[in-house]
Order: C-alpha cells, then structure tokens, then sequence
C-alpha cells in the first residue's frame, strides 16, 4: 500500500517534522510485530509553467503494460485561479520495453484547453521527460512498527513523530513540489493520521536553549542550591516554556506519554516491597549472614556486597537491585559502626558495572537487545552476555583496585562520633531513653505487671514477625524468580506490573493495618524526580540537542580513512555515549545512537561490522551512569534510599569517587573492544 502527501510549503530551514497517529508501535518494540509503515519525502520537479500554489486535485493508482499510462481527471476538480492549471498526481507499474519499473509522474493539464476529454494519455517513454520531472528521494526512510492486523482496529492510538532533514534541497526555478510517501506491509485498511510542520525548531537555537536548561540544572544540584527533586522540576518547566514559545507546546497526553509509567511502576511496587520487608527483620538476617561469613573484616564484607550486587544486577535490573541491597547494606555499617556512605557509593557502581553483563541488567541493554537489526543479527541473550562479560570482568577488577586506593584510609570508612547527622540523633535518643530509666516507678506492683506486659507483647511481636517474614519471603522470591523468567530470550514480561503485584500480596499476607506507614516510606520524592527527569530529557530531545550528539558522532566517524575507521568508530560511540550518559538520560540517548550505529553499519562505502558497534554503545551507555550523582536510575534510586535513613551523599561526593572509576572502566572496555576486534577480527 503506498499513499502520497503533498507539501505545498517551503521548509525555510529545509527541515520538516513529521506526525503520524495509529496502530502504532514505541520503537523500542519494533520485535514485536513483522509490520511497518515506510515513510520518507520525495521532491517532485513539474515545469515552470507551474507555481507553488497549485493545488492537487487527484491521486490516481494506475496498472498498465504498455508504454502510456491512461489517467482520469475529475470533473470536480478545483481550479488553481492564477494560473489555470490542474495538477495530477499518478503512480504505476509499467513494463516499459521489457523492464518493469514503478513510475510517479505529476500532470499538468491546462484548463484553458476546450477539450472536453476527461482522460489524459501520457507516454512513459523518454520524451515524457520534456512534460515531467521525476521526483527523487531528498529524506532517509523512516521506518515505524505497527501492531498485528488483528489489532489495528483494538489497540489505543499512538503518535510517532520524526524531523526529516532534507539532503540536496534546492527550490527549482520551476516547481519544487515536496511530498510525503508512505508506505506499508499491511494488507489490511490501515487507518492512520498525518500532519507535518515545514517549520520545525530549528536545531542551532535548539541545540543552545537545551545547553543552557541543563546547565543550570547541573549548577543547582551541583551547588546543592535546592533539592534535586526541585532542580528538576524547575528545569523541565523551562524546557517546557522554551517548547511553547517556539510554537511546539505539548499538550497533557503528549507530556504523559513522556513519562516512563514502566520504570516508575517498578521503583513504586519495589519500595513498598522494601518498606515492609524491612519490618520483618530480613535485612536484619542478611547483615549477619554477610557479617558471618566475612569474619566481620571490612574490605572482605565490602568486596561480598559489591559482588552479590554486581551479579543479582546482572539479571535482576540494578534499580531494583539496589532497592534491595541500600537497606541491608545501611544496617550493617551501622552493626559495624562504619559511614554507610562510601560503602553505598561502592554498591551502586558494581550495580551498574554488573548489569552491563546482559541483555536486562540495565535499560540501555534493553533497548539496544530488542531493536530488530540487532535481532536479525544473530545477538540474543546469550551471545550479548558472553561478549560482555569479560569486559565486565576487566572494569570491575580494576574498579575495586581503586576503591582500595580511594579508601586505603580505614578512618574513611569509620564514622566520627561527633560528626554527622544520624549520631547526633542517635546521641539524643539515649540521653532521652536514660531520662525515662532515670524516673522511678509509682508502685513495685506496677513495674512487676508492666514487665509482664512488656515480655508477653515481646513474644507476640516475634511471632508475628516470623509469620511475615515467611510470607514476605515467599513474596520476594515469588517476585525475583518472575524477574528472572523475565531476562528469559522470547518471554515478555513487564516488571513493573510484575512488582506490584507481589506489593499487592504482600499487603494482604503481612495485613498491614497502617496502610498510611507503609506509603509513608514510599521515596515520593524519587518518584518525582524521575517524572521530571523524563520529561526534561524528552524536551532536550525536542529541542535537538540528543540528535545533534549522535550525527557529530555520525560525521567524525565517516571523515576517517578505511583503515582506522573501525577503531575511531569504536572510541567515539563508546566514549560519546559514555560522557553523555553521566550527563544525560542514558535512555534517550540509546534510542538515538542505535539508530546511529545502525546507519553507519548499513553504509557499503564504510564497510563497518555491526556487532562491536552494538558492544561500544552498550559498555558506554551503561558504564557513563557512574559518572555523576543522575548519571543512571540506581544512582538517584540509592541516594533517596540512604537520605531516608538518614545519610546523605551530595553530587560533589558521588562524582569525586564514580567519574574516576567511570572513566578507567570505560578506557577498559575500550582496550577490550580494540583486541577482540580490531586486532583479533572477533566480529561474527
């Protein structure tokens, strides 16, 4: 099926954005169905008897085996008042002196001519090119995913939008009518809405209003000026006011579909899981547990935290990870009288480090393992995880030699009793408790019955909490085993759902009573942020400043002789999306650079395997979340948890020890991808 739209208007900045609103599908489940829709701009050359304002008055599908192409022209055909002219859009199959070829020619009929013919024969021969010019493609094809036939009249509508830049542009001294084409694998009516904006924003003041909006987000969280919840709200509203004075304010729906109801559905069920885990003393068991085993040595008890978070990452996403292991890892520094804080920044970097290992350890792998050329390229699960590994491996070795060189002081992983928040309080709340042992009881009876009491409530409140923590435990491996069914190849299960609802058996079993309590531990705050992160990055995405990223990176790479070009190809997507992911939402970013690597394997002239492209962006994006303090979800995820408890870390602390162990682990990785497939040719 192929349908044609006709732009009437000249793109100032030869760039024209494209909306198209259906039974479509997000990009990033382009797997999931065998359907498309194609679509792409065409600049069609009609002579220069015409002019711009002539209207279309017919799109005519044709079939035809001999060298003239019959075409009807409509009687109600309106009439282009300034210059007298009709123009006739017809598409055809044409055997022409033995090739068969599609042909698109535009007609102009003249309506001054008093023949009363309501056919026009046009030859397809070579002397036709004196009447007609040949539209030729000035886009790259954009390709959306639709959802299954059976579907298309069920499923809600979904918008897609594109910028299309137009190559070779040039406005013709006769008609340089632009047109959009869209074509689809669907047998059946495909219902689907069109529009298009001939003045986009134009990326060059985009590219500077989004520099500026996150710069000044850095600077307030940075500075710690205001809370990071707030930084962000304050700065995707001004990215929204920017939107709005250039002509491109999103409506509700739109800044709704921005938000990732995924991620924040799984962060929600994951917190209420934790908060009323943490009742039934189970992290209290895993603190001794891991307290025992270590023999209660330091760096042996930090090494077992970071490893077992390193692989539950791996399969488990880190986010989820990392709600899990804050709680377990805070109780335990405090049984030890270590600062949680430098131990939590070792746990969230493994986190992220591991869940580089696979396919679902971290979002950017999602996103790259489920695009379809990478599918058709032979990568599944197993063939992500095995060459992954091993860099994996590399940077979490070298990551620890440096934790112990940071931390080579033991008074670092001590804390001061006179400093900090938590031993003030804790200071406080014995002086309060030896003023109340302090008090003498009214009579002997009453202190005898009161002991009572309090022995039998002791007694009733372990049993009730081994009966929870039966329950809860049941849940929570109920919970991670659907997690790992999940990173199954093949199997599409949603985590977020999956997590709520063992929240929701969870707070039957445990029958909480204060459902207040439990949502009161819920990090409202976290959640908050990441809604406004999402739609900060959606709206630097608007503005061009992702997509800028990723043709810089684009156009480095092609001015590169043959000879080195798999090797700068491989540095500067790793490294690129690396220092953009510390700085950006990873996630965008992927979404763009896929797309990125994906073009540049497909070009015959630069003659790149695809597969250790795959493998840069994914070191890079994942192993860049370590970068900064909102580099990646676990990092602001873990930093809400602690600051619950009562420990706090800033954006100067965090950076201070995960930039420079970003910056090592990626140079691994690096040096991993030039040996295995630059000098050992590892690229099947």
């Amino acid at each position: 099926m192929l349908m044609c739209y006709w732009i009437l208007e000249t793109p100032p900045t030869h760039e024209v954005s494209v909306t198209l609103t259906g039974s479509l599908l997000p990009s990033a489940y382009a797997n999931l169905s065998q359907h498309w829709v194609k679509a792409w701009i065409e600049q069609t050359d009609i002579p220069s008897v015409a002019t711009p304002g002539a209207a279309l008055l017919a799109n005519v599908s044709s079939q035809s085996s001999t060298s003239t192409l019959t075409v009807p022209i409509p009687s109600n055909s309106s009439l282009d008042k300034e210059n007298d002219l009709d123009i006739v859009s017809a598409a055809a199959a044409v055997t022409f002196h033995g090739t068969a070829f599609d042909k698109n020619v535009s007609i102009v009929r003249d309506k001054s001519d008093e023949s009363s013919s309501t056919e026009m024969e046009i030859n397809t021969g070579t002397e036709s090119h004196s009447i007609v010019k040949y539209s030729k493609p000035v886009t790259e094809v954009w390709t959306v995913p639709l959802v299954s036939e059976a579907l298309v009249d069920f499923v809600p509508e979904v918008q897609q939008e594109n910028i299309f830049h137009l190559n070779e542009y040039e406005r013709s001294p006769s008609i340089g009518l632009l047109r959009l084409r869209l074509k689809t694998n669907l047998k059946e009516t495909l219902p689907i809405s069109v529009g298009y904006d001939p003045s986009p924003i134009n990326m060059d003041d985009g590219i500077v209003y989004a520099a500026i909006v996150l710069l000044g987000l850095y600077i307030l969280i940075i500075f710690d000026i205001v809370h990071r919840t707030l930084a962000a709200i304050l700065a995707s509203t001004l990215s929204l006011a920017i939107l709005a004075a250039l002509n491109e304010r999103p409506t509700m729906a739109e800044l709704i579909s921005w938000i990732d109801i995924e991620t924040l559905l799984l962060l929600f069920s994951m917190m209420i899981l934790v908060a009323i885990l943490a009742e039934t003393g189970v992290f209290d068991y895993l603190a001794v547990f891991a307290y025992r085993i270590t023999g209660g040595k330091v760096w042996p008890l930090i090494n077992t935290l970071c490893l077992f978070t390193a692989v539950l990452s791996a399969f488990l996403d880190n986010v989820t990870t990392t709600l899990l292991m804050t709680p377990v890892t805070i109780r335990l520094c405090e049984e030890m009288k270590l600062n949680p804080v430098p131990i939590l920044l070792a746990m969230v970097i493994y986190s992220n480090i591991g869940g580089t290992a696979t396919a679902v350890g971290d979002p950017p792998n999602v996103i790259i393992a489920s695009n379809r050329n990478v599918i058709e390229a032979g990568i599944d699960f197993s063939k992500f995880t095995m060459h992954m590994t091993i860099g994996v491996i590399l940077a979490m070795i070298v990551a620890n030699l440096q934790l112990r060189f940071m931390f080579r002081n033991p008074k670092d992983l001590r804390y001061d009793d006179e400093e900090g928040d938590v031993q003030e309080l804790k200071h406080e709340i014995a002086i309060c408790q030896r003023a109340a042992a302090s008090l003498s009881s009214y009579s002997k009876d009453e202190e005898i019955l009161r002991d009572s009491l309090l022995k039998k409530a002791k007694r009733l409140l372990s049993e009730l909490k081994l009966r929870h923590a039966t329950g809860s435990g049941i849940v929570l491996i109920f919970v991670i085993c659907t997690f790992f069914v999940h990173s199954l190849p093949g199997i599409q299960l949603s985590l977020g759902w999956t997590a709520l609802l063992g929240a929701i058996l969870l707070l039957i079993l445990a029958d909480q009573e204060d459902l207040e309590g439990v949502l009161a531990r819920v990090e409202w705050g976290t959640l908050l942020f990441f809604a406004a992160l999402f739609i900060l990055m959606e709206a630097l995405s608007r503005l061009g400043l992702i997509e800028w990223i990723g043709l810089q990176t684009e156009s480095l790479i092609r001015s590169v002789g043959p000879e080195h070009r798999l090797a700068v190809a491989i540095l500067l997507i790793i490294w690129v999306s690396a220092m953009a992911s510390a700085f950006v939402d990873n996630i965008p970013l992927t979404t763009v650079m896929i797309r990125i690597i994906i073009s540049l394997a497909e070009n015959r002239e630069l003659n790149l395997p695809f597969q250790p492209l795959v493998w840069a962006l994914a070191f890079g994006a994942c192993l860049g979340g370590n970068g900064t303090l909102i580099g990646a979800s676990a990092n602001v995820v873990c930093a809400g948890v602690a600051e619950q408890h009562g420990y706090r870390f800033t954006f100067v602390q965090f950076f201070k020890v995960g930039f420079p162990i970003t910056i090592t682990s990626v140079l691994i990785a690096n040096l991993y991808l030039f040996v295995c497939h630059v000098a050992l040719d590892w690229n099947s």
